[in-house]
């Protein structure tokens, strides 16, 4: 970066406004005129001085960087969409994109990166409350916080103003994350059609995210275990969601041997008039996938399993809540039912925290419940006068 220097520029009046000219240095060198709107044409000079001595400060002390006179806009369409946004998954790109055109331009695009302070952008998202949806404040919030994140690593900004940003209070009713049953389970297993009745198998006797299903190779597959790898989503291969994830589990011989016996089964498909005949597995070489698109051999795509074969069976049973989280969540409640330890479950779910495992995805259950409740009735039982009387007397006689 260019030497930083000392500016001393005056005001000047044009139209309705005081401006202000500063010179901005970008990373490369270059150095461009800026212009600051300082305040209505009618205020006095004395304070128009006085306004832009409090905006020249901080940049000749080094406390913002000079640039962060850049316009947002110039800042997101230059830098952060060609060198940072293609390092984030496709969902995720499309996810903010959307955000952007909808959300971030019409109400940042004309400020500068100085310009959005702390102060400014709560108040932006205290403006929500009541107006916009939490899950879509919440993405809003995460593309924010990446462009500006973005703008600090090029030296743009000294540091984050998102930081200890308060969003509006998520009001939605709390609900348990649904769980099912093992007998709904062995139910909903015998109304859905191979690969998908395995997928379903496995995902729940493992835990494993769909992502990491779906990206499970053969080279994978051991005779009492599973190792997690790689994961793939609509597109996009990637590693495990985190260290943690990429990690060996034990699995039942069970869930093995169902794995195993997909090499030698085949389906019918309907085209046209005419069926057609699959293979389930094209080729099990150790790199190639466990579950293949029945057609066409290709990974597949796991909303189109959960919309066509899925939920359709869990809705005919009664379960519309039925999706891929919905069984990774039974796999930790069912593992706490059978009397697992938390770090075990911990360690089957590969989470890196065991409050992540044992708060958010082991449900608790009736069951338990009730257990609890009868040993906190036998724990006041002992308590009560009645019963201290008793003992008393025991110990004179």
């Amino acid at each position: 970066m260019a030497r930083r220097r000392f500016q001393s520029p005056k005001p000047f009046k044009e139209g309705q406004f005081w401006w202000l000219r500063v010179w901005d240095t970008n990373l490369a060198g270059s150095r461009k005129r800026q212009r600051i709107k300082l305040a209505l044409a009618g205020m006095p000079v004395r304070e128009v001085q006085k306004i832009a001595e409090e905006k020249l400060r901080p940049v000749n002390q080094g406390l913002i960087l000079t640039g962060s006179a850049m316009n947002f806009d110039d800042f997101v369409t230059g830098t952060y969409i060609p060198t940072y946004l293609p390092l984030l998954s496709s969902n995720t790109q499309d996810s903010y994109r959307g955000v952007l055109s909808k959300y971030l331009e019409p109400r940042f695009s004309r400020l500068c990166l100085r310009d959005l302070t702390r102060l400014t952008i709560q108040q932006y998202f205290s403006g929500m409350a009541g107006k916009v949806a939490h899950p879509t404040v919440s993405k809003i919030r995460d593309a924010l916080s990446s462009i500006l994140r973005a703008a600090v690593d090029v030296e743009y900004l000294n540091k984050n103003p998102m930081e200890g940003l308060r969003l509006p209070l998520d009001k939605r009713a709390r609900q348990p994350k649904p769980t099912i049953t093992p007998e709904q389970f062995h139910n909903l297993v015998e109304l859905v059609s191979e690969p998908y009745a395995t997928m379903l198998s496995v995902s729940v006797w493992t835990g494993l995210r769909v992502s990491e299903l779906i990206g499970l190779k053969w080279r994978c597959i051991h005779a009492d275990s599973i190792t997690i790898e790689e994961r793939y989503s609509r597109g996009d291969w990637s590693v495990p969601k985190t260290q943690a994830s990429a990690a060996t589990i034990g699995v039942s011989p069970e869930v093995i041997t169902r794995i195993l016996c997909l090499k030698t089964l085949s389906v019918k498909v309907r085209a046209g008039r005419a069926m057609r005949t699959h293979k389930l597995v094209k080729s099990a070489g150790p790199d190639d996938l466990v579950f293949q698109s029945v057609q066409t051999g290709r990974p597949m795509n796991d909303q189109n399993i959960l919309k066509r074969h899925i939920q359709p069976a869990a809705r005919k049973m009664g379960l519309p809540f039925v999706n891929w989280r919905c069984l990774r969540t039974s796999h930790a409640t069912w593992l706490v039912q059978a009397g697992a330890d938390p770090k075990s479950v911990q360690g089957q779910m590969r989470h890196s925290r065991v409050s992540t495992t044992m708060d958010i995805y082991a449900q608790i259950v009736p069951t338990a419940q009730r257990r609890a409740l009868e040993q906190l009735a036998e724990f006041a039982k002992d308590a009560t006068p009645d019963a201290r009387s008793n003992s008393r007397s025991i110990t004179v006689q």
